[in-house]
């Protein structure tokens, strides 16, 4: 478990804080002392190539009632918490967008964007009242960039709501299934998301296990 901190930089906070956290037949994990995330060093990554192709094998859908469910956890206290015919913007769409197509259903309008999907980057010059991000952070390589990139598209007064399994400790995280899909490289504890808002002076709320909203102050 904990050691001596490792030279690798945190992706996150930049400390250099990184400790050995557990090895499996696959990959290494280090966890950063500092904001607490877990995360795989650059060496372990998949090449975009081989990320893609594992992302080419889902097969989410609209039409699919049990994706709908898994996704109604974050729709349903993010539609909550918006005021009606908000804008907003689903970061992360995938092959099969379906979040975008809920939100539509309930009377927003929706922009999409997916670095392999969905690629026409001009959502990301503008601002929504809200921007969603399901099963994404996990996949980011770079989550400093990458977290202050979707933040900076939230309005003030607007929501951020992410979707991800939350790291526990040393021992349910060397059980954990979900550190066994290769495109996981970032794990998000309680303790990373309230850093994390301290770092943006964002209103911090989980919503059960899984789903993390953050307010923009106006």
């Amino acid at each position: 478990m904990e050691d001596e901190p490792n030279s690798i930089a945190c992706p996150l906070c930049a400390a250099q804080r990184a400790v050995p956290w557990h090895t499996d037949p696959w990959r290494e994990y280090l966890r950063c002392a500092h904001c607490r995330l877990i995360f795989v060093p650059p060496a372990f990554h998949l090449s975009l190539a081989a990320e893609k192709h594992e992302y080419d094998l889902h097969q989410n859908s609209p039409d699919d009632p049990g994706y709908r469910k898994f996704l109604g956890r974050l729709l349903d206290p993010v539609d909550a918490r918006l005021a009606p015919e908000s804008s907003g913007l689903d970061f992360g769409s995938g092959p099969g967008p379906t979040l975008s197509v809920m939100f539509e259903e309930a009377g927003h309008r929706m922009d999409i964007y997916d670095p392999f999907y969905a690629t026409d980057p001009s959502p990301l010059a503008r601002r929504y009242d809200f921007v969603t991000a399901s099963e994404v952070v996990e996949h980011f390589r770079n989550p400093q960039e990458e977290l202050n990139r979707v933040w900076k598209l939230v309005t003030p007064g607007g929501l951020l709501g992410m979707m991800t399994k939350l790291a526990l400790g040393w021992d349910a995280f060397s059980r954990w299934h979900y550190k066994h899909d290769r495109t996981h490289v970032s794990f998000f504890s309680r303790e990373t998301f309230r850093w994390l808002a301290a770092e943006w002076n964002a209103e911090l709320e989980f919503v059960g296990n899984d789903v993390v909203l953050m307010r923009r102050h106006a």
